[in-house]
Order: C-alpha cells, then sequence, then structure tokens
C-alpha cells in the first residue's frame, strides 16, 4: 500500500508481456518468507519465482502475491494477495485479501469461510461474519465478469441465461463476489494460472460454491504440469450451468 499510494512507481514487463511492480516483488518477498519459516518443510510456489513452477507435487502453498496488477497500476482498487494450500489437487484453505478495498476472506480450520470485517491490524485477528453463497433465482442472476478481460465469447455465455444485472471485478474478487451471495456466477473465458484462482476457489468452496471446468463441468483440479487453468466457471449450486 506504501507503493499504491506513493506519487509513482515502475512498471515492468514480465517474458509473457504481462506487468509487474515493486509491490509485485517486495509482497511476494514477505509471504515467501513468512510461510517458509511457519512451512518449511511444505512445497512452495509463487507467481513471482519462476523457478518455484517446476515443482511438482499434490500438496502445495501457491502464492500471487498481487493479481490484479493492471486495477494497481491504474490505481482502481480491485487488486487482491491471494495464499492458498493445496491438498491432493484440491484447495482446502485460502485467503484472499484486498487491502485498497479492506476486505479479506478466508477460510477456517472446519472448511467454512468468513470475512473479515476489521479492525485491520496486522497483529490481530479482528471481526468477522460467516459468508454463504446466494439461493440463486435463475429467472434472475447476477454475473461477475472480469473488469480486465472481457471479451465477445463471455458475453456470448452470460447470455445464455436470465440474468437481473452483472457487475465487473478484477482479480479473485470474483471468487469472493460468489462467496458472499453478492454475485451468483462467475465464467471466465480466458487464460488464468492456478495461483489466480486457488485462494479464490478454497473461499468460495468454504462458502458452499463450486468451481468446475468450462467445457465439461468435472471439477477444477490443481497441480497440473504448467499450472495452467482451462475455462472455467465458478457459481453458487443453486445456478442451473448451461453448456458451453
Amino acid at each position: 500500500m506504501e507503493i499504491y499510494n506513493s506519487e509513482d512507481f515502475d512498471v515492468k514487463q514480465k517474458s509473457d508481456d504481462s506487468p509487474v511492480t515493486a509491490a509485485d516483488e517486495a509482497a511476494d518477498a514477505l509471504i515467501s518468507a513468512g510461510l517458509r519459516a511457519a512451512f518449511p518443510d511444505m512445497k512452495l510456489v509463487t507467481e513471482e519465482q519462476a523457478d518455484s513452477h517446476s515443482i511438482k507435487g499434490d500438496t502445495f502453498l501457491i502464492v500471487d502475491p498481487l493479481d490484479g496488477t493492471k486495477e494497481f497500476i491504474h490505481r482502481r482498487g480491485d487488486f487482491t494477495v491471494n495464499i492458498a494450500l493445496v491438498e491432493k489437487g484440491v484447495p482446502t484453505r485460502g485467503v484472499v485479501y484486498a487491502p485498497a478495498k479492506e476486505r479479506m476472506f478466508y477460510t477456517l480450520a472446519d472448511g467454512t469461510t468468513v470475512e473479515e470485517v476489521g479492525p485491520f491490524d496486522a497483529s490481530t485477528p479482528g471481526e468477522v461474519n460467516a459468508i454463504r453463497v446466494a439461493d440463486s433465482d435463475n429467472a434472475a442472476l447476477m454475473v461477475v465478469a472480469s473488469k480486465s478481460h472481457r471479451d465477445q465469447a463471455t458475453d456470448d455465455y452470460i447470455s445464455k441465461y436470465n440474468v437481473k444485472d452483472s457487475k465487473s471485478a478484477g482479480s479473485s474478487l470474483k471468487f469472493c463476489l460468489v462467496a458472499t451471495g453478492e454475485a451468483d456466477i462467475y465464467p471466465r473465458v480466458g487464460r488464468t494460472m492456478e495461483w489466480d484462482t486457488a485462494a479464490g476457489h478454497a473461499v468460495l468452496s468454504g462458502a458452499g460454491g463450486k468451481v468446475v471446468r468450462f467445457d465439461d463441468h468435472s471439477p477444477l483440479l490443481y497441480g497440473k504440469d504448467d499450472y495452467a487453468n482451462p475455462f472455467f466457471i465458478a457459481y453458487a449450486p443453486s445456478v442451473e450451468l448451461k453448456k458451453a
């Protein structure tokens, strides 16, 4: 947030032409050091450390220290910190924190998800509220879609549903909006990596939601060879899914 609130900061391009800032790198260093100290024997995969992308295993920690870098660069606020635990291909624990919006979501040891509502003190957990997906009305669905990556293919799929309204959000916040019942469905017809989605997936699962592959509606699994995701749909289970 110090970097976000500064007058100016440098933006570099990675090999895949995606942007990276000093905040991505500083957050990655802090989070990685903390996780390695707390869980020294656990495999750790993080977006900003390319050498970690060759790590293989079905149980690991996975981190995106700043998801929504474009939102960060344009100071739109929709960026998040994402940390997740994947066990046997399934994200079981996760935290999604949107510091500019002062929203934090995380899973508890019993598998349920809460939203911390403050105060946001780094040393003391604040008050939390349990969250749950909506009991969706298929005649009037609320859709959430990407702010930076919305395209015709996404709109074509959304048009299969009876939509009351749609909203745009950046980063993994879209999973969290489904988890709180603020949206019913989030279809993603575009490239994502496992570190983009694992924490939000865990948060949504703990609130009663589901994440499935776009093509055959089978569960979205983790620990894939290149950590790249297929297209997917995140939704409240009462939504009647349409075929791709």
